[in-house]
């Protein structure tokens, strides 16, 4: 479990320093899976298969999006091979100048010491 904590903390502070797309190489395992709660208007697809895939995913959205704020929550474990992590954004939509509060729950499974699994929950309107 300790090994779960610890995938868990570090992940959940790379994404407080806003080292998310830099993390990837190092947390996530090359057949990495990412699931959207629902298909994003940067996507066409929800399931993003494989790190470099996850990377891209990040990239559309980070640049499509600025952030204002971002507080991270977490990493809640489950042993033996998951934990969660609250999220809470103040973003813009760069091309509309869109303020949104964005809020999601994120599930993360754990094989190996990598990330092999990463799925959102979105809280609805």
């Amino acid at each position: 479990m300790e090994e779960l904590i610890e995938i868990g903390r570090s992940f959940a502070q790379a994404m407080r320093e806003r080292r998310g797309l830099a993390s990837v190489d190092e947390m996530y395992a090359e057949n990495a899976q990412s699931i959207e709660a629902v298909v994003p208007p940067v996507r066409q697809f929800r399931v993003s298969k494989g790190r470099e895939a996850i990377k891209g995913k990040r990239e559309d959205w980070l640049a499509s999006h600025e952030i204002q704020e971002l507080e991270v929550d977490g990493p809640y474990v489950h042993p033996p091979n998951r934990f969660g992590v609250r999220f809470r954004a103040e973003v813009v939509q760069k091309a509309t100048g869109e303020r949104m509060t964005l809020r999601e729950i994120a599930v993360y499974s754990v094989a190996e010491g990598k990330i092999v699994l990463e799925e959102f929950f979105m809280l609805p309107k």
